[in-house]
């Protein structure tokens, strides 16, 4: 998601304000302040205004360390967390920790960027105030240009430090155009996320030739390190597999849900919470709920029963 012709002119009415007086054409094509008085999405109040929010994104960074640091002291020969990978069967192994020379390859923790360890707080203000919807040239302008606006996840900074702190590489894994490289590397500098360099731990959407896909990067992460930690805001930042379009909303729910994956959330696994956007934005009322979950009052004042309409 993103991207941002806000800055540009939030500068002109900041200038505005100060010390230059605005011509009226300049005056005329600025949005009117009153946007900003509109109610926010509910979605953006939560995430980025609410302390529910906060506190929900602390106590996953919180386990999230803890997991690891422990994890990185086991005297143990290591294992890597399962990980989507590209041309295994049913998308999702547990690659080897050990190097083709029989060394043991390095602990790291890959994280997802956008609303896992930096909020685009200026990209959503200007969704929210404009009323537009996402525009891939404004996104990649704010992807480009929103250092030092692009607020660290609460909880980021100081789980990055603990895992750097106990020798775990932090590895950035991003589906933002590799254009913007640079742009976003110096986000995560900029929020005390950092560092963060462009092909050393820091991969982003054009790097190989899978585009979206982040299986390919993963595997070329794996190939250097032991993956012990995935964290994200969406299922693609763990597997592709999630990702597959012919998945019904119930049935991708039950992949993670149930069976060997359910074992891996909070045990390897982290989902940092995010609901301002994302692939879960899809889905029918018969498609969220099924038969077995609808209930509608009765008419007559009898017992509630359940909907059998259908």
């Amino acid at each position: 998601m993103k991207s941002k012709a806000f800055t540009a002119a939030f500068a002109v009415l900041l200038a505005g304000c100060a010390t230059v007086d605005v011509p009226p054409a300049a005056s005329a094509a600025a949005p009117s302040m009153s946007g900003g008085e509109r109610a926010a999405p509910d979605t953006m109040r939560w995430l980025y205004g609410s302390g529910e929010a906060a506190g929900a994104s602390i106590q996953a960074w919180r386990q999230l360390a803890d997991y690891a640091v422990s994890v990185s002291r086991q005297r143990k020969m290591p294992e890597s967390v399962p990980l989507g990978l590209p041309d295994v069967e049913g998308g999702i192994a547990a690659p080897s920790c050990v190097a083709a020379d029989g060394k043991v390859k390095p602990f790291a923790a890959v994280f997802d960027v956008d609303e896992t360890v930096l909020l685009n707080t200026g990209y959503e203000y200007w969704q929210a105030y404009s009323g537009k919807p996402f525009v891939a040239e404004e996104w990649e302008q704010w992807a480009k240009g929103g250092t030092g606006i692009a607020a660290p996840v609460p909880g980021a900074v100081a789980g990055l430090a603990r895992l750097r702190e106990a020798g775990i590489t932090v590895i950035f894994n991003t589906n933002r155009n590799s254009d913007t490289a640079a742009g976003t590397a110096a986000a995560i500098n900029a929020a005390g996320a950092g560092p963060a360099v462009h092909l050393e731990n820091l991969f982003l959407r054009g790097d190989d030739a899978m585009g979206s896909r982040k299986d390919g990067r993963r595997a070329t992460i794996a190939s250097k390190y032991c993956v012990i930690v995935l964290a994200g805001d969406n299922l693609g930042d763990f597997a592709d597999v999630f990702n597959n379009p012919d998945l019904g909303i119930q049935e991708r729910r039950a992949m993670v849900a149930n069976g060997d994956l359910a074992d891996l959330w909070g045990a390897g696994w982290f989902v940092i919470p995010n609901s301002a956007y994302g692939a879960w934005q899809k889905g029918t009322i018969d498609e969220v709920f099924p038969p077995n979950a609808r209930w509608m009052p009765s008419e007559d004042g009898a017992p509630a029963i359940m909907n059998e309409s259908e």
